[in-house]
């Protein structure tokens, strides 16, 4: 099979560009040719698995005189923020993309077309190429572009409901798809994700390592729940001697960086910021601590999650609607903990005054996980690539 894939960001920094690479991974293994659309700075140098094609979209350049288009509004790099886009921008933007997708159509002849985020460009595609079979992944934060601002709205909305096949991360995600775009059941499928089995292990870890040792890995970004993470330091009961929290991870937005540091600065456990990491040195950071934090407002299923609980953590994270339905059918099994989340006004903004509540409840699944004996095995045999990649496929 000959699969095209196409994302208008960045193929890496983020979640749903490990997402992107990681499938292109899969594919490579299982035998299918390949090639890869996405966007990029104009300083990018890009190399994917399986000697896949690559065909770049180079933003910051006279064609696209502006940064990435992000699909959070605070990305660990330079972006642009859609709900900033003008007309201009937008039809450049899709003008661009679109002319080097026709040259990657004509050149691979794809059976597929495999496009990530229901957004502006996947629609564009979907609409710009009426006889090839594409499909669409969900990655959350299009929800969330599609709640929060107008842009380009109706097209976005046409487009995503013409597509062939809709794969989401999680069963929550069917009803959201289904009531924002109108794409019928029947035209879904979950994929879930996974992680890199062969990075992500328990490798010597021994019961007792990384003991009072907590980690969050992401980006340092208010809805992602560091802030209050970092308050809650100041909430656990009775932490273990040598208990310490680590941040691994790059900023969003440079004040909420700031604040991070202030509030670092004036826990009473020792905070460490480690910055972005390669995956094997993120690897060894979750072999190295006993919990894994992840106090986020809104996700998908988290890849980190997996990537932690796959090198013998165990873990804290916001009870994000369908993650333990995902879970408990996924990753049997696993060690974690879920805080209910704080009331909502949107998405992913807490309701004034939420906070404090879910920062004690976030602080008490913490003393519980810190407090547990060794950590059970899950059976995580569901959640490696390959098994998504068949998914996609069905």
């Amino acid at each position: 099979m000959r699969i095209l894939h196409i994302s208008a960001q960045k193929p890496f920094g983020t979640g749903s560009g490990t997402v992107y690479t990681e499938l292109i991974r899969a594919f490579a293994g299982m035998g299918h040719a390949q090639a890869a659309v996405a966007g990029v700075a104009a300083e990018d140098a890009v190399t994917l698995p399986g000697n896949t094609a690559f065909y770049p979209v180079r933003f910051e350049t006279p064609e696209l005189p502006f940064p990435v288009a992000g699909m959070s509004d605070e990305m660990p790099y330079r972006s642009t923020r859609y709900r900033d886009m003008t007309p201009e921008m937008t039809e450049r933007f899709c003008a661009a993309f679109l002319a080097v997708i026709g040259r990657a159509v004509e050149e691979l002849d794809p059976d597929i077309i495999l496009c990530h985020h229901l957004y502006l460009l996947t629609a564009a595609v979907r609409l710009a190429f009426p006889d090839r079979t594409v499909y669409g992944i969900c990655h959350n934060t299009d929800l969330r572009q599609m709640e929060k601002h107008g842009l380009a709205r109706d097209m976005i909305r046409r487009g995503i409901r013409a597509l062939d096949r809709v794969l989401v991360l999680k069963d929550a995600q069917l009803e959201a798809v289904e009531q924002t775009y109108g794409v019928p059941r029947e035209r879904m499928a979950v994929m879930g994700v996974g992680y890199a089995h062969d990075v992500f292990h328990p490798g010597g870890r021994q019961p007792g390592d990384g003991a009072g040792r907590i980690v969050y890995a992401g980006k340092i970004a208010e809805k992602k729940g560091v802030m209050s993470l970092l308050r809650s330091m100041s909430l656990l009961e009775t932490p273990p001697a040598g208990t310490e929290l680590l941040l691994a991870g790059g900023a969003g937005d440079q004040a909420e960086f700031a604040l991070a540091h202030t509030l670092a600065d004036a826990s009473p456990v020792p905070v460490t910021f480690l910055g972005p990491l390669p995956q094997p040195e993120l690897a060894a950071v979750y072999r190295g601590c006993q919990v894994f934090a992840l106090p986020s407002y809104s996700e998908g299923v988290p890849l980190t999650l997996l990537e932690a609980l796959a090198c013998g953590a165990r873990a804290v994270v916001s009870d994000l609607p369908g993650l333990r339905q995902w879970m408990d059918r996924f990753v049997p099994g696993a060690d974690v903990r879920y805080v209910p989340l704080p009331a909502m006004d949107r998405m992913d903004e807490p309701l004034p005054g939420q906070l404090p509540a879910f920062e004690a409840r976030l602080a008490r699944a913490l003393d519980e996980a810190l407090a547990a004996g060794p950590v059970a095995p899950a059976d995580m045999r569901q959640a490696v690539w390959e098994r998504v990649a068949e998914r996609v496929l069905g």
